[in-house]
């Protein structure tokens, strides 16, 4: 099978499997106990802490191992809510965050919080300009994700951080689909929290962590007490040298890996035109991740494409695996300003650096095929 769909989740990679053997067999005590077997664990747990915060440029005592990026989100959220509940209610966001981070937020409309929805570009982008308008006296959370899971698009979070430093509001910023694939500077960024998932570059599924920026207030030091793994059961030490290792070898590679995306996504480009009117690519200007790429179909729904792909040994996806048994259009479409019919005729492809040019031929035969079914019904 041709799999294009490694945003969704990836293979382990041999360097993870090995650091999990090690780490399973060799630093199998519990972190929690006092035993040189419990202490020796302990300690590989500090050296993966130390190692992942040196890639975002982060402290230590500030990484928390959790179980993904669907937990590591609502833990940040709720815990920075929590904490600056005396300062005000409102919270800014957009319409194409993750749907953990969207649930997560819309439970706090219950108890008195208002969520601002910013507009984005037709390329899923944030204005800067909008994001200062919509900033309120009581604005105390804004949650924008790095790159969007289904677009590719990629955030300004540096202009974010540096507009909200200035007016001492939180920033939380959902970094798994690009932790391991772009540069991310927490410090530069101004980001106070920010989400990863092992299972995206690489590593074992159920495994992340969630970066609390450290500072000297009273609020921060409720964080990190209410986020130490010590209150939440026994630490997955193999998983997380495995995810360590995984995360390491991946910035190994960022360069290689990008150059690699942009030259399939300019591959397909080229490639697509031969279906102009029938295809198109979405979101595909400068500010894109190119290792993910929207396609939208004419009058052939999403699920349809995927099937048929899937017939011919192709793995493509509908949208993010959360959202994929929902009937409704993705927000993600809607919020770039497809109509929900339109929203519907989606798929995504996400590649990686075993994806071939050959494996996007193997696509556009089947694409092909599919229009000539498409054109014979009418």
């Amino acid at each position: 099978m041709i799999y294009l769909d490694y945003a969704s989740t990836t293979p382990m990679s041999k360097e993870s499997i090995q650091a999990y053997h090690t780490a399973a067999t060799s630093y199998y005590g519990n972190t929690n106990s006092l035993h040189t077997v419990g202490t020796q664990a302990d300690d590989l747990l500090s050296l993966c802490r130390h190692q992942l915060a040196s890639l975002i440029n982060g402290e230590q005592q500030a990484i928390y191992f959790t179980s993904g990026g669907t937990e590591s989100n609502v833990l940040a959220i709720r815990s920075l809510l929590h904490y600056t509940k005396h300062r005000g209610k409102h919270i800014i966001t957009t319409s194409l965050e993750h749907s953990s981070v969207l649930q997560a937020l819309s439970s706090f409309q219950e108890v008195e919080y208002t969520i601002t929805y910013l507009p984005v570009t037709k390329d899923g982008v944030v204005s800067i300009e909008a994001l200062q308008d919509a900033i309120q006296d009581d604005t105390v959370l804004v949650a924008i994700q790095h790159v969007n899971h289904e677009l590719g698009s990629i955030q300004p979070v540096y202009d974010i951080g540096q507009l909200l430093k200035k007016r001492d509001i939180w920033f939380h910023c959902d970094c798994v689909q690009s932790f391991g694939k772009l540069p991310i500077n927490v410090k530069e960024a101004n980001i106070d929290s920010l989400s990863v998932s092992s299972h995206k570059l690489y590593g074992p599924k159920g495994v992340g962590f969630v970066y609390i920026q450290p500072s000297s207030s009273k609020a921060s030091a409720s964080l990190t007490h209410f986020l130490t793994e010590s209150h939440r059961g026994t630490v997955n030490v193999p998983g997380i040298a495995a995810f360590t290792t995984a995360a390491e070898h991946a910035y190994t590679q960022l360069k290689q890996a990008y150059n690699h995306f942009e030259h399939l996504k300019s591959y397909l480009l080229i490639r697509i035109k031969e279906l102009q009117g029938f295809v198109e690519m979405e979101a595909a200007s400068s500010a894109h991740f190119p290792g993910i790429i929207g396609l939208t179909f004419r009058n052939v729904q999403g699920q349809y494409v995927m099937l048929q792909c899937n017939r011919h040994n192709i793995a493509v996806a509908t949208g993010s695996a959360c959202t994929v048994h929902k009937q409704a259009p993705l927000r993600s479409l809607l919020a770039i300003g497809k109509s929900p019919e339109q929203a519907k005729n989606f798929i995504r492809i996400s590649f990686s650096l075993h994806t071939t040019t050959k494996d996007l031929d193997e696509l556009m035969n089947v694409l092909h095929l599919l229009h000539k079914e498409i054109m014979k019904e009418r």
